[in-house]
């Protein structure tokens, strides 16, 4: 969503802007041209080889851009620990990248062969297959409803289980086969693979991605100047709805109980939506991208809170 992006981050010449997700650098270098002579990027990624293909698509602008290795949730450390104060703008693109997907060594896609790894950042602890041949069958079925939204997540748990039982798990398309065995392919749909909501669920909890979005939305507004701007792409309703929920909250004038008649709270308004529903990608951008199809910009103004 290139457009769309610099349409509501609206970047500031010579402004400092955060890309909390940087991936390969394309919307950082849109960014840097839009913020031209001297405006300063900060790309931040776990994955190391994701920063590797940004150092290499953003070398043409020198000094002007940073690039460091952590976490959207370290965003206010990181900052600090390089000497940046507030900035003008925090860019987030949340999920899986189209890289980590095409490189079947990752483990991220049931389409092709490769370990059941999913890790964005490869010194991270947990692993999928540690998940699957490790957890027992509740948690199991807990990540699958939760965070796969899999309505057949107690089925596909037991058929887990008892196949470890006999030998571990230890490719995705070890575990893709199990699914298309047990997930009706009559009942998802025949644009949906029945492995897609598994797949989903363990990538997530592998990374501890939802933990992660909510401690990096507080950190990346702590560090918004007054008239900075957020703006996070997220790809599923489990992301969607964490970012709409913050966003609400930080815009609510009053949190006081329904039933109090007065407002005692002295609450105060802290940004300004500029997405009231999500903008989603153009029709152009989705026949080029099919990814683009599930993606949903929300972006917000950080405002000045006075108190009286």
């Amino acid at each position: 969503m290139p457009l769309e992006v610099l349409t509501y981050l609206e970047p500031r010449v010579d402004g400092v802007y955060v890309d909390a997700t940087v991936g390969g650098g394309g919307h950082a270098a849109q960014v840097l041209e839009a913020t031209s002579p001297g405006g300063q990027l900060i790309g931040i990624d776990r994955d190391p080889a994701a920063l590797e293909a940004a150092k290499a698509r953003l070398e043409g602008y020198g000094d002007r851009v940073l690039l460091v290795r952590g976490r959207f949730a370290q965003v206010d450390g990181l900052l600090e620990a390089n000497g940046i104060g507030l900035v003008d703008g925090v860019l987030a693109d949340l999920g899986v990248s189209s890289p980590q997907l095409d490189h079947p060594e990752r483990g991220f896609s049931f389409a092709k062969e490769g370990p059941l790894d999913m890790r964005m950042d490869p010194e991270w602890p947990v692993t999928a297959a540690m998940l699957v041949n490790e957890e027992p069958v509740e948690e199991l079925a807990r990540i699958f409803r939760e965070y796969g939204e899999e309505r057949y997540a107690w089925r596909v748990a037991e058929a887990i289980v008892q196949r470890r039982r006999v030998r571990s798990f230890e490719s995705t398309r070890d575990l893709a086969g199990v699914l298309e065995r047990v997930v009706p392919r009559q009942k998802v749909g025949a644009r949906i693979h029945p492995a897609t909501r598994v797949f989903q669920g363990l990538r997530i909890a592998v990374n501890d991605e939802l933990a992660e979005l909510e401690a990096g939305l507080e950190a990346a507004f702590s560090r918004l100047k007054v008239g900075g701007r957020l703006v996070i792409i997220s790809f599923h309703s489990l992301e969607d709805r964490i970012v709409k929920q913050f966003l609400r909250k930080r815009a609510l004038t009053c949190i006081c109980p329904p039933e109090m008649p007065i407002c005692r709270c002295s609450k105060v308004s802290e940004v300004r939506i500029l997405t009231p529903k999500p903008v989603e990608a153009g029709a152009d951008e989705v026949s080029g991208n099919p990814r683009a199809r599930s993606a949903r910009l929300r972006a917000a103004e950080k405002r000045a809170v006075w108190i009286p």
